[in-house]
């Protein structure tokens, strides 16, 4: 039976640095690593801590993650960031938030581009969960481990 394949939102620069990445292995770093396989196996090194399974261990990850690239482009849908004078929070949309008096602004995005150290979270994490459909001026209560965190819409972009 097959499975329906699931659509993966993903921005659009999202999709462009999985395109790159997917090149990236397969242009430059799968070629040089298949020479040093041949180069290996020319000089019969074939111990278990030679280049030779290095570089055979290197195939194997690189050609794991080109599969799972394919696979994220391939049922990758693009979001709809062009939410000027949004009213309500959708996927794509960049949020400030208020909370213990500092302000953050949020990214929110699919789950292959959530970055924290890029304030890009995932609509499927608590707080993406919780930021979606509210408007200016709602507050949403989230647990974290530090306890919980109430956060106060200022702005949706």
């Amino acid at each position: 039976m097959d499975k329906k394949q699931e659509k993966i939102p993903l921005t659009k620069i999202g999709l462009e640095k999985l395109k790159k990445e997917y090149k990236e292995l397969d242009e430059v770093k799968r070629p040089a690593v298949l020479e040093r396989l041949n180069a290996s196996r020319k000089i019969g090194e074939f111990d278990e801590d030679s280049d030779f399974s290095q570089a055979k261990q290197e195939v194997s990850f690189i050609d794991g993650r080109m599969s799972e690239l394919e696979e994220i482009i391939s049922n990758g849908v693009l979001i709809d960031e062009g939410h000027n004078n949004c009213q309500e929070i959708k996927l794509g949309c960049q949020i400030m938030v208020e909370s213990n008096g500092q302000e953050k602004t949020f990214h929110l995005v699919g789950e292959w581009e959530a970055n924290p150290v890029e304030a890009k979270i995932s609509y499927q994490s608590p707080l993406g969960q919780s930021l979606l459909g509210k408007k200016i001026g709602d507050k949403i209560e989230v647990s974290a481990p530090a306890g919980k965190i109430i956060y106060t819409i200022k702005k949706i972009d």
